[in-house]
């Protein structure tokens, strides 16, 4: 099955939905996202342009097979998997999640959005046998240790 975002002039991702494989297949029997396209047009009444194909199978720039980390990364594509609200930048061509705080910026290598400070810490085992959890400080720019 293939899937397409369904996309707004702003490139906001409104909808998804899946259509077959047989429906992005080109006269030489190969897939082509621009098929798929024109069906979606056809169909379901919105601009081609507006429609952008993506990959169920990929978050954070990582193409998973069964929820399992593929060890075929090729077949990761345009970054995450398309979800409402997102934004298609087609200059990377990726799919971007909603950024979560206002500091945090994009790190096209991972498709994901990153905090000023890095990546949240690993906890030590005291602290997870503590129930403790690493939460975003916007104001402070940090990652706070809570503890249960």
């Amino acid at each position: 099955m293939a899937h397409f975002a369904k996309i707004n002039e702003e490139n906001i991702v409104l909808t998804k939905v899946v259509i077959a494989d047989s429906d992005t297949v080109n006269p030489d029997g190969v897939e082509d996202e621009s098929v798929g396209q024109i069906y979606c047009e056809n169909v379901l009444n919105w601009p081609r342009h507006l429609w952008i194909q993506t990959s169920y199978n990929t978050i954070a720039n990582k193409h998973y097979t069964n929820n399992v980390l593929s060890e075929d990364q090729s077949k990761a594509f345009r970054g995450n998997r398309a979800s409402v609200g997102d934004t298609w930048d087609a200059e990377n061509e990726i799919f971007w999640p909603q950024k979560p705080f206002t500091s945090w910026v994009k790190d096209v290598s991972t498709a994901s959005w990153i905090s000023p400070a890095g990546a949240k810490p690993d906890l030590t085992d005291e602290q997870v046998a503590a129930f403790s959890y690493y939460v975003w400080n916007e104001s402070g720019q940090s990652w706070d240790l809570i503890t249960r």
